[in-house]
């Protein structure tokens, strides 16, 4: 697996241990010998940990030598870095991806699952969303990874490889970085009472960790998905606004104010405003549905956050 050490990828990692499987996983080098969330899981012992980076073929194809599924997760993900940065996602998200496509044509692994994300389909045209929706690159971001995505449909036509790729809407809960919504909200509230964001107008659907893990984990012995993209999500929008007033009911932080940091706007045609999941696809080749509610995903994230405050510090995260 790469990007195991991240966020959704340590989830998925525990989840894989704790069914008894053999895992190995990819995390990106780093001189402190830090394997990010891997370091605090109590299973630890039963993972393969290979330090190295997507961007090196090399590294790649020694990490997934005699790997049966390989999951796919490494990502440059801050969309507002993305428009500083552009280069680096394409080397990250495309060029890692190309890396996992060109080792699986020689390794031949059972099942390739690919990491995609609704950014890809910019502001709704229709909802709610399904996989035929139009993509839209309205940020450096989700240009990279609608060009990755098509990779993964390329080697699939082109080449025969038994790829999945699943297609996440905003993901949240324990372990995410304060660089996403719902982290950056409680933390805000829970250090200052006060809270700096972006625009409050635009809606998301919000997937809880353990949904999109399980969904990770049918998708990598699924054969009916092979050759498709799946979206997986909720099928519920919510504003920022009405997400603020949720997560500040549930603190008990009913006072709580709300300030608009230019920082955290997106430029106006880059701004996606409304994302709804249509997750049919999902039902029929997974036989997914999710089981968390918003209100249930956010009660086991804050109590998580309170634990783990010191974490996020007072820090602001754009």
């Amino acid at each position: 697996m790469t990007g195991a050490g991240g966020f959704i990828g340590s989830h998925l990692v525990e989840a894989l241990a704790k069914r008894g499987a053999r895992v190995r996983a990819l995390v990106h080098y780093n001189a402190l010998g830090s394997y990010g969330w891997l370091d605090e899981l109590t299973a630890k012992k039963k993972i393969e940990i290979v330090a190295g980076d997507i961007c090196d073929p090399q590294s790649v194809e020694r990490a997934m030598q005699g790997a049966a599924i390989v999951f796919h997760l490494a990502a440059l993900i801050g969309i507002p870095y993305s428009y500083e940065a552009p280069e680096s996602y394409v080397r990250t998200n495309v060029g890692g991806t190309l890396n996992i496509l060109q080792a699986s044509r020689r390794l031949k692994p059972d099942r390739i699952v690919l990491t995609s994300t609704s950014e890809v389909y910019g502001t709704a045209r229709y909802v709610p969303i399904d996989e035929s929706h139009p993509l839209q690159a309205q940020s450096p971001y989700s240009a990279s990874k609608i060009a990755a995505d098509k990779l993964g449909e390329a080697f699939y036509r082109s080449y025969d490889l038994p790829v999945v790729t699943l297609r996440p809407f905003n993901t949240y809960g324990p372990r995410q970085s304060a660089r996403a919504i719902v982290p950056t909200i409680i933390s805000q509230c829970l250090h200052r009472g006060k809270i700096k964001l972006g625009s409050l107008e635009p809606q998301r659907d919000l997937n809880f960790v353990s949904d999109l893990v399980e969904a990770f984990l049918l998708a990598g012995y699924s054969t009916k998905a092979v050759g498709h993209t799946v979206n997986i999500g909720s099928g519920k929008a919510v504003s920022i606004k009405e997400l603020v007033e949720r997560i500040s009911r549930l603190i008990g932080n009913k006072k709580v104010g709300v300030f608009i940091d230019s920082k955290r706007v997106r430029p106006k045609k880059s701004e996606v405003n409304y994302l709804e999941a249509d997750s049919a696809l999902a039902q029929d080749l997974l036989g997914w549905k999710p089981l968390y509610s918003l209100e249930k995903g956010l009660r086991a994230t804050i109590p998580w956050m309170k634990k783990h405050l010191e974490r996020y510090g007072s820090i602001y995260s754009i």
